[in-house]
């Protein structure tokens, strides 16, 4: 007998990635704040512009997204030559991880950090490196100390999931200085557009060399069901990327709806000044019931409760009135319940329900 097929080292330490529920049995009028979807949806301009593609579902999409990474370019102000495109943010982080770290590197990124990270690491045989946070903040420091010549990526989210938390453009700078030269720091900025007059780290993308950064259409545009990332980084890791990935990675429907929806800042706009003004009455109606949360720069907060127990039987409670949050046990944030922002509607009942919870209504 010949040796039984096995998979590569690193694939089996793989946890399956768990998405956030959608569904509660026999329940009605469910309402999901479980996954940091936009609740006002996509703009007009992005649905006519995806219906209109389905005219030609027959022919293959552009290879090279040309039309879409114009947009991008015209709205951030980027190098439209620098933009790289992927099947969501998910796959331009996947496609660096598979580019640039292998068994005998390390991928460093902190302990409350998207739970890809690690999946990203060992899917490419690399090793993850934990490193701690400060009360859920990134510590620029503490990453440092992690980096060793192994490193080869540092993976931050900025603002933060599932934390909401964010650090300044001075320590970001801080950190991609102070990395080992082999190393590349990549800020994932799927929350970004939340931050009102954020770059993202553009500015440091376009003055060093060892900066890459990425964003999505899954947010604040509400094109989850689409898959649409992109990424901005050096010409050097671009050329890189677009020789590994799939020729018509993205859809032709998915390119016109991402063209359609970055180009309707005035939908953006809404979307950020609705979300910045719900998150603000969840979390300060959610803090007078004593459930205190770290100021969020996203579309979601987090709830801190006393134990994991008082999380997990609130998390009970709010499913009992049909309501579908994020436990975060996985991130290492047991005592801790992941609430979407959601309209004016969904807040309130989220209030509602929790304060029914504790006793107080």
């Amino acid at each position: 007998m010949g040796k039984a097929i096995q998979p590569q080292p690193g694939i089996l330490d793989i946890a399956l990635y768990q998405g956030g529920a959608s569904h509660l049995d026999g329940m009605s009028n469910v309402l999901k704040l479980s996954s940091n979807e936009n609740p006002l949806g996509p703009s007009d301009a992005a649905k006519e512009a995806m219906i209109r593609a389905s005219h030609d579902l027959h022919r293959y999409p552009p290879t090279d997204h040309g039309a879409l990474r114009q947009a991008i370019a015209d709205v951030w102000d980027v190098d439209a030559g620098r933009v790289f495109c992927g099947v969501g943010s998910g796959d331009v982080l996947k496609l660096l991880a598979e580019a640039y770290a292998g068994p005998g590197d390390e991928v460093v990124f902190t302990e409350h950090g998207f739970s890809m990270y690690p999946i990203y690491a060992h899917a490419c045989g690399a090793t993850p490196v934990v490193v701690a946070e400060n009360e859920r903040v990134v510590d620029v420091d503490t990453i440092l100390k992690a980096c060793s010549p192994k490193t080869r990526l540092v993976f931050i989210a900025n603002p933060a999931n599932p934390t909401g938390t964010m650090i300044g453009s001075a320590e970001v700078t801080r950190l991609a200085e102070g990395l080992p030269p082999q190393a590349l720091l990549v800020l994932d900025g799927a929350y970004a557009e939340f931050v009102d007059g954020f770059d993202a780290g553009k500015a440091l993308v376009e003055a060093r060399e060892n900066v890459f950064m990425s964003r999505t259409f899954s947010k604040i545009y509400g094109l989850g069901g689409m898959r649409v990332g992109w990424g901005y980084g050096p010409q050097a890791i671009i050329d890189v990327l677009n020789r590994i990935r799939g020729p018509f990675n993205l859809s032709a429907p998915a390119l016109a709806a991402a063209e359609a929806a970055v180009r309707d800042t005035e939908h953006t706009e809404k979307c950020r000044a609705e979300n910045a003004k719900w998150r603000d009455w969840l979390a300060n109606a959610l803090a007078e019931l004593g459930v205190p949360s770290d100021t969020s720069t996203a579309n979601f907060i987090l709830a801190r409760f006393a134990d994991e127990t008082e999380a997990n039987a609130c998390d009970d409670h709010l499913r009992s009135a049909g309501i579908i949050v994020r436990k975060v046990a996985g991130y290492g944030l047991p005592h801790c319940l992941r609430i979407t922002v959601g309209d004016e509607s969904a807040c309130r009942r989220v209030a509602h329900a929790v304060a029914q919870f504790k006793g107080t209504d």
